[in-house]
């Protein structure tokens, strides 16, 4: 983590759509004993809630990393360049259940103050859970969403946490 600089959260420069919805990110998280997982995500956000710079992040309960965000109270949200397009889509589609898919994806994991990250990542939000839901069908206000999003019915565990400290790789402050 030598090479990063931590920036306030309101300091950030970075446009959240097309970080996580165009070029995704990582959701990283470490069980009590040591083991890490991570997963990609390209839905999410961030803005201010009760006070709070916060991130949005969903999850499918079917998903490996899920158990490990359940046990961590902290995680990270890793965003990374361009070049790093086939490790991010190798780990959407590999299960850590299954493989060693950071290694297969030729990542690095790091500890971000407490809380994995990958040392390629452009930069790392290391956050803190606030507020745990499940996303219900009778919620929609537009039917059409959960018919097209949810034919599993496989409904997104939603977690609002607290962006508490945010790591910008220095070559890209």
């Amino acid at each position: 983590m030598n090479n990063y600089t931590t920036i306030s959260p309101a300091d950030l420069a970075c446009n959240p759509i097309k970080e996580i919805g165009k070029d995704w990110m990582l959701i990283t998280a470490k069980k009590k004993d040591g083991s890490i997982n991570t997963m990609t995500a390209s839905w999410g956000g961030v803005g201010v809630l009760w006070g709070k710079n916060v991130a949005f992040c969903f999850i499918r309960p079917q998903r490996y990393t899920l158990e490990f965000t359940e046990e961590a109270e902290e995680f990270s949200l890793s965003f990374f360049e361009e070049t790093y397009r086939s490790a991010l889509t190798l780990c959407g589609r590999k299960s850590g259940r299954d493989c060693d898919k950071i290694t297969e994806a030729g990542l690095h994991p790091a500890d971000f103050e407490g809380v994995p990250a990958f040392t390629e990542a452009k930069r790392v939000l290391k956050v803190k859970k606030l507020y745990k839901d499940a996303i219900r069908p009778e919620s929609f206000l537009d039917p059409a969403l959960c018919t097209q999003h949810y034919k599993e019915q496989d409904y997104h565990i939603l977690y609002i946490c607290e962006i508490l400290a945010g790591f910008e790789k220095e070559d890209k402050v």
